[in-house]
């Protein structure tokens, strides 16, 4: 990963994004604002925050969570964008233009994705623990201990049952 969550490719896209939808709903009057321009930054700004708690996130599970978190929230920012231009709140132009930035975004969040699993994958192949060789220990049996009288033949019949 990155040394900062703001060095990522796909954080600055979303916040590229977020930023431009947050320009056009703020122009619109205040029953298009409060219906549809609201739901819209939300999700677009959802899409960077959520990125953004994947980065802190320590286990892969979790950051690959949260990445599908954001791409949620891009699906709905892509219903809010079908919703403005269906309503004409946006112009043809701006609509393909934040279709096609969506559509970059969607594409950098999958590989990013990707990447988080192929580190998952690459560290799970590794050893869990950390094993010592098998040490040889030596003793010293003196001449005269009586190692036949440590267990009796029955003892031994019966350990070999």
């Amino acid at each position: 990963m990155a040394v900062k969550f703001e060095d990522l490719r796909v954080l600055q896209t979303a916040e590229e994004l977020a930023d431009e939808i947050w320009k056009l709903a703020v122009q619109w009057d205040d029953f298009a604002r409060d219906v549809v321009g609201q739901q819209f930054a939300r999700a677009a700004d959802s899409i960077g925050a959520n990125i953004a708690e994947a980065f802190g996130r320590f286990h892969y599970g979790e950051r690959l969570q949260f990445l599908y978190f954001a791409r949620g929230s891009l699906f709905e920012a892509k219903y809010w964008l079908n919703r403005a231009a269906s309503r004409d709140l946006v112009s043809g132009n701006q609509s393909q233009a934040l279709a096609r930035r969506q559509n970059e975004l969607a594409h950098q969040l999958n590989s990013f994705a990707a990447h988080i699993k192929s580190l998952r994958n690459t560290e799970s192949k590794q050893p869990k623990t950390l094993r010592e060789t098998a040490a040889t220990y030596w003793i010293d049996i003196p001449d005269d201990f009586p190692v036949d009288s440590l267990f009796t033949e029955a003892e031994l019949l019966w350990l070999e049952s």
